[in-house]
């Protein structure tokens, strides 16, 4: 399996394939997360984003294609603060734009920890399947940073990590004496970080049913079918790789 993400890797024609599949997936679900929670409804946001994933297939590089992403993100994350219905976080620490290294609010303090829990589960669903986790073909190979995982991580970040954001905020699991914020950035205390691994797991156990094979399955098993997929795609035993989109 490694030979043939090896070989897809450095396959120009091939890189371009899956990194469009997956910024499209992720831009689609980050377009619903929107149409679904956001109030009130972010009429021009969603619009701008659907011009923009009707882009993706015509992008003519990796390039390119983070361009598009990096658009798709400023519209959902612009939009991010009208998700968010716990009082105190939308009057005391309002959502402007994703940072981190460090982040600097609470919201961002809370993603940064969400993505991280999500790397590990996909470096894990990787790895079960016999491939490389730090080597991407999307995100370039780097020391020390599982490129592979990013890549499959991608359509998940909205619907997995994003959503047991919100929801540890919206039904008041953290609140906003569970952070330190200062210049220097905004940390989480423990108590936070137990509440949105708790938030996290339970998102993973709920249930969905999967688009291609319309069987229901937890979405933990979702995140290990889709790894399972992209090795099929590697050792091109099927067409394309489709990534996991949510109406």
């Amino acid at each position: 399996n490694r030979a043939a993400q090896f070989e897809a890797a450095a396959d120009p024609v091939r890189q371009l394939e899956l990194a469009k599949a997956i910024v499209a997936a992720k831009g689609a679900n980050q377009r619903t997360m929107l149409r679904r929670n956001a109030l009130p409804r972010p009429e021009r946001a969603l619009d701008d984003m659907a011009r923009y994933l009707g882009h993706v297939d015509a992008a003519a590089g990796v390039d390119q294609l983070l361009g598009i992403e990096g658009s798709l993100a400023a519209a959902y994350f612009g939009n991010l603060q009208a998700m968010v219905k716990a009082e105190p976080f939308s009057s005391l620490w309002a959502f402007e734009h994703r940072n981190r290294r460090p982040p600097r609010d609470p919201i961002n303090a809370m993603l940064s920890f969400a993505y991280a829990l999500l790397t590990k589960d996909c470096v894990c669903a990787l790895l079960g399947e016999g491939l490389e986790p730090w080597w991407g073909v999307y995100h370039q190979p780097r020391h020390g940073r599982p490129g592979l995982a990013l890549d499959l991580m991608e359509e998940f970040r909205p619907i997995l990590a994003d959503s047991a954001v919100l929801s540890a905020i919206n039904t008041g699991m953290v609140l906003p004496r569970d952070f330190t914020c200062a210049a220097a950035g905004c940390t989480m205390q423990d108590r936070a970080r137990k509440a949105l691994i708790q938030a996290y797991e339970a998102r993973l156990d709920q249930l969905v049913t999967h688009p291609l094979f319309d069987y229901r399955c937890s979405w933990r098993s979702v995140v290990r079918i889709q790894a399972r997929l992209l090795t099929r795609w590697f050792r091109q035993e099927t067409p394309a790789y489709v990534g996991f989109t949510t109406r």
